[in-house]
């Protein structure tokens, strides 16, 4: 369970990963730790200058006893100049472990710029490489987006297609529907609503005149049929 639920995890990460925003972030995070570098050098500089400032007072202070015990014994005050003397030998202790201090600051201070210069240089080729990788990315996805389009197998256009197929269903279903209802009119099953309108009278009166006509029609076609079989009649007697 543990392992599929990883491997969901990791698809749905990927499906909604943008390799360019990973790339940027990744440059931004190697910006951060240049100016990381940076700094580092910045701080161990500023200690090695102020320990080299300290060291500059050790030695003009133990110049100066040096020069006070040469007086001491000039005026005959051997105890003075020893005193002197010890205390110079303090500080030039004192500045031989700051010496060791500065020497062990300046290699810290190379191998700091040494990785700086080589941070830079893998930054300058990681952003180059990055803007490569991002244009060729988006000129891939715009071929995706065209291509899909042009097809129709992108979810967008699969759904036009979809409402196109449903609104032709309808028409087609609408359209059937009012050739049957036509078709019921004609043939009588179903009454036409929109001559409703009239009163019952009026359609009586329609129907009887319609009546009449249709009674004209049949008197007219009994005379014509009648009419004809005289003459048939006729022509026969002749001929005999």
């Amino acid at each position: 369970m543990t392992t599929l639920i990883k491997v969901k995890v990791n698809s749905l990460l990927g499906a909604a990963e943008d390799p360019r925003e990973m790339l940027d972030y990744s440059y931004e995070k190697q910006l951060q730790m240049l100016q990381d570098v940076k700094r580092g050098i910045v701080e161990v500089t500023t200690s090695k200058r102020r320990i080299e400032l300290q060291k500059n007072k050790l030695e003009e202070s133990a110049n100066r006893l040096g020069d006070q015990a040469r007086q001491a014994m000039g005026h005959g005050r051997e105890d003075l100049a020893r005193q002197a003397l010890e205390r110079r030998g303090q500080l030039q202790q004192q500045m031989e472990g700051l010496d060791q201090q500065i020497a062990t600051l300046e290699q810290d201070q190379a191998k700091l710029e040494q990785a700086e210069q080589r941070l830079r240089t893998k930054l300058e080729s990681f952003r180059s490489r990055k803007e490569t990788i991002k244009a060729q990315y988006s000129a891939a996805e715009a071929q995706v987006r065209i291509g899909e389009a042009v097809s129709g197998i992108s979810e967008e256009m699969a759904d036009v297609g979809m409402a196109i197929d449903r609104a032709e269903e309808k028409t087609q279903g609408m359209q059937a529907r009012a050739g049957a209802i036509d078709e019921l009119i004609e043939s009588g099953t179903l009454e036409d609503f929109s001559q409703t309108s009239r009163d019952p009278i009026e359609r009586e009166l329609g129907q009887l005149t319609m009546q009449s006509s249709v009674d004209a029609e049949l008197e007219a076609l009994r005379m014509e049929l009648g009419q004809g079989e005289e003459k048939k009649q006729l022509g026969e007697g002749n001929n005999g």
